[in-house]
């Protein structure tokens, strides 16, 4: 009898065996050689996974999912980089540097990541080591900015200058980032991971969606951390679990590494690429916070201490726009909003320029997608503001340009199913014409796929691409999930059972905060009233009419991945 015919290779087994091969990060010379031959000579495992270690994915067509198959679009002949900055904190000649690239190389285009890293695209294959060796020059890099293995340490952008901060955890962020990125014994993980570590009491780093969230605490004049581990968002959103632990500052490093030893060494989340994060061995796999306590605890050549009471920040923006008074006395700083985190090379030059003139020179980028100016002497604080308002940077701009988060979308996603920055534009245009002076703060993600990298499980406004046929035309089309919150009253945004078309988003979020602005009882904020109303109730809401809920996840059938009538 003839043999079986072997199985397919599972996309997971395809990267575990391409990640055994070859740790990309000691094979840049490589990229060199791809760079002299040119983009056909790039091979399908630099493509499609080694790339990613460099912080390189290769760049969509524009189209994005619905014009490739299996829920990935096609790939053009350029790429896109992200720079991990670590805690976000740039010096001025490494954001010149940043701006420089994007002006030679990147159609003077970069935006802003949720994780304080700066993305760029529009890079061509002889580009990419003239920038990384720039970027290496100055002290920066994209590695870890992707890839499986730790993603860019992010931290309170006013670390060392904040008022109210407990400890500067800059320098600890520093020192996981040396000691993990870059180190082949974490080269292998079994999917990206990420870290944040905040001296910060309003946890502005947002460590509840994150791997491993560090948040400062004191107690009895001693400061340290409190720890969380497995937050994620993505297609099954899970806030972290706090562990019974407090942690001193001089072991903090040590309880990280053990971490994402343990992370590294969970062979069962390497079955499947959908579930190869911590998080799930929450969701799936019946850990518990005592059981990943005694893990850690075995790793270790200390005994923790018992966790210790914390001060959980309320809902409220975490994202230090506007004018902070500095600990430093005399001295602010200033939070620019920059809309969907979209800048131009020109515009971070000239934030250089007047970080500079009127500060310090730093930079900091935040998870809001902005840009913090540090050290302003107090009397020449508002005509810095002015200044920035000239260059495009606002300050004092409406909740909706402020709190408005955009992912990367179709223009160069290949897993996106709709188009979300310029969207994501209009849409706050939209808005503030027709709710001028609304006076609530309103976190308005939008993401372009269920991947959720718009943050949308912990907006209080979260809406999903995806695609519908709309008077005979295939068109994008968002889905509401309402409520998110992170802080005291921590938990996962809704799914309220509404889809429209997106040129009908801004009057469906006009009548949900109209009907909010007329049913609000005193001081009751806009998460509260969505968690006194039903999922039914806010549907009736956002449609203006009642209506049956939709299903949030579109079935895959004869037509493409998220298409529906």
């Amino acid at each position: 009898m003839p043999d079986a015919t072997p199985a397919k290779e599972t996309k997971a087994q395809r990267a575990e065996r391409l990640k055994l091969a070859k740790n990309p990060w000691e094979a840049f010379d490589e990229v060199r050689a791809f760079a002299r031959a040119g983009r056909s000579s790039v091979v399908p495992e630099w493509a499609s996974l080694y790339f990613k270690w460099w912080g390189i994915y290769t760049q969509g067509d524009g189209v994005g999912a619905t014009g490739g198959k299996g829920g990935e679009g096609l790939t053009s002949d350029y790429f896109m980089m992200r720079i991990a900055i670590t805690n976000g904190v740039l010096s001025a000649a490494q954001a010149r540097v940043i701006a420089n690239i994007t002006k030679q190389h990147a159609r003077n285009l970069a935006d802003i990541t949720v994780r304080q890293a700066i993305q760029l695209h529009w890079l061509t294959i002889e580009s990419l080591p003239e920038i990384v060796d720039a970027l290496s020059a100055a002290g920066l890099s994209p590695k870890g900015a992707c890839g499986d293995v730790v993603r860019n340490v992010t931290g309170c952008p006013l670390a060392g200058v904040a008022a109210n901060e407990l400890i500067d955890s800059a320098p600890l962020a520093r020192e996981i980032a040396a000691l993990l990125a870059g180190n082949p014994d974490f080269y292998n993980l079994p999917r990206k991971f990420k870290i944040s570590v905040t001296g910060c009491p309003d946890w502005c780093s947002v460590p509840e969606i994150n791997d491993i969230g560090l948040t400062a605490v004191e107690h009895n004049g001693q400061v340290g951390y409190s720890v969380r581990v497995g937050g994620g968002l993505s297609r099954e959103p899970h806030i972290a679990v706090r562990l019974d632990a407090f942690i001193l500052p001089h072991q903090a490093l040590a309880v990280v590494c053990a971490i994402t030893e343990i992370f590294r060494d969970q062979q069962g989340l390497r079955e499947s690429r959908e579930r190869a994060r911590m998080k799930y061995l929450f969701l799936k796999e019946g850990w518990t916070a005592e059981r990943f306590l005694a893990e850690l605890q075995s790793r270790l050549d200390f005994k923790l201490l018992p966790g210790v009471p914390e001060q959980v920040p309320n809902d409220i923006f975490r994202d230090h726009t506007g004018i902070t008074p500095q600990r430093q006395q005399g001295f602010s700083s200033i939070g620019a909003t920059v809309l969907r985190g979209r800048i131009t090379g020109d515009q971070l030059e000239a934030a250089v320029n007047l970080a500079e003139r009127f500060g310090s020179g730093s930079l900091r980028t935040t998870v809001s997608q902005n840009l913090l100016f540090i050290d302003i002497p107090n009397h020449k604080v508002h005509e810095l503001i002015r200044e920035l308002g000239q260059i495009g940077l606002q300050v004092e701009g409406s909740n909706f340009w402020r709190g408005a988060i955009a992912c990367t979308g179709t223009e160069f996603c290949k897993l996106a199913i709709t188009e979300t920055k310029g969207f994501t534009r209009w849409l706050v245009d939209e808005l503030e014409e027709r709710l001028p002076g609304f006076d609530q703060q309103l976190k308005l993600n939008v993401t372009g796929c269920p991947n959720g990298c718009g943050q949308h499980w912990v907006a209080d406004i979260g809406i999903e691409g995806k695609k519908i046929k709309h008077e005979g035309k295939l068109t994008d089309a968002y889905y509401f999930c309402l409520g998110g919150a992170v802080g005291q009253h921590a938990a996962v945004a809704r799914p309220v059972g509404y889809r429209c078309p997106a040129p009908l988003v801004p009057e469906a979020i006009e009548r949900l905060l109209r009907e909010y602005l007329a049913d609000r009882a005193l001081n009751e904020n806009l998460r509260a009233w969505f968690s006194r109303h039903t999922d039914d109730e806010l549907r009736a809401h956002l449609a203006g009419e009642v209506l049956a809920a939709v299903d949030r996840d579109i079935p895959t059938g004869p037509v493409p991945h998220a298409i529906a009538d």
